[in-house]
């Protein structure tokens, strides 16, 4: 008969212990389904079972992720939008100038001094397509894969008194007056890129000056990193946010017009450039007038500076 009071009590005790160990796993299971059904639900331990508080943490960091991958997802999607339109955008000006005048070369009555104007404008408008559908690609290529490849070591010096030799007959016809000044500790890069952005920034400048203007770039380490700064005593940028600057097809009414050549992607090839090597970009104006431009990449630290570094 004492059997009897002993299996009551052990089944009432086994009923709560079961209630206590599946409460936690069932509260779980209802916040589940609420979030695979769109609600927000916060996902955190209680500390009424370990095993639960395990699983709920493990929820809470795929919560997390799966967010985060949305709105990476969501920002990458509405680049694209925004890419595409800007493209349609900025094409459709040159292909229309040379459909138009295209059709008045069809006119038979049309003067030679139009028909050669007319071709002009045809080349013109059709080497400025040129330029502009290179750097699309270009910039495609550095936002598609934002590490460069074949990392090594990159005197910055070196590049910069490169770029300017390449750019002489440019910046020659330009009346520009080019120096390159100061040093900066080496940095581990893509030759490539970093000539590219260094070339942008250079031949930017040289658009906005006077002839026989003066463009400065200069080299200096800062603060564990190596700077680049491209200085011209031009027009500047105006009163305008410097961040907007480095945004594609962005023009200042001004200054970044359609009349310096320029198809608006330069600075955003520069920035898409120094990102992709852990640095940054900056614009600002310079006091005594013009405009200043700086790319800043982390230095190679200096007790392995004589050593050989390279990446792939």
């Amino acid at each position: 008969m004492v059997l009897v009071p002993i299996s009551v009590v052990v089944f009432c005790l086994s009923l709560l212990i079961g209630h206590f160990l599946s409460e936690p796993l069932s509260d779980l299971a209802k916040k589940t389904a609420a979030y695979r059904n769109g609600a927000d639900i916060p996902f955190e331990p209680d500390g009424r079972m370990l095993e639960a508080d395990q699983l709920t943490v493990d929820f809470k960091q795929l919560v997390q992720t799966t967010k985060q991958q949305q709105h990476d997802l969501a920002i990458k999607e509405q680049r694209q939008n925004e890419f595409i339109s800007d493209v349609a955008h900025e094409l459709r000006t040159p292909l229309t100038a040379i459909r138009g005048n295209a059709e008045m070369l069809t006119d038979p009555d049309l003067p030679p001094s139009l028909h050669d104007k007319f071709c002009d404008i045809i080349v013109n408008e059709s080497e400025r397509l040129s330029l502009l559908t290179h750097d699309l690609l270009t910039l495609q290529r550095i936002e598609n894969s934002p590490i460069p490849e074949e990392m090594q070591r990159v005197n910055l010096r070196e590049l910069a008194s490169n770029v300017v030799d390449a750019l002489h007959p440019i910046l020659q016809d330009r009346q520009a007056n080019t120096l390159v000044t100061g040093e900066a500790p080496d940095v581990l890069g893509n030759p490539d890129s970093l000539r590219q952005a260094i070339t942008n920034l250079v031949e930017n400048a040289s658009r906005f000056i006077q002839p026989g203007g003066h463009i400065t770039v200069e080299l200096a380490g800062v603060n564990g990193n190596s700077v680049v700064a491209v200085k011209d005593d031009g027009c500047g940028f105006g009163d305008v946010d410097p961040k907007l600057l480095f945004d594609r097809f962005y023009r200042t009414d001004a200054s970044r017009t359609r009349g310096t050549g320029g198809t608006g992607l330069g600075l955003a090839i520069v920035k898409s450039i120094a990102e992709a090597h852990d640095g940054t970009v900056e614009a600002l104006n310079l006091p005594e007038g013009g405009a200043c431009f700086m790319i800043a990449i982390p230095s190679i630290p200096a007790d392995i500076s004589e050593k050989k570094v390279t990446r792939k």
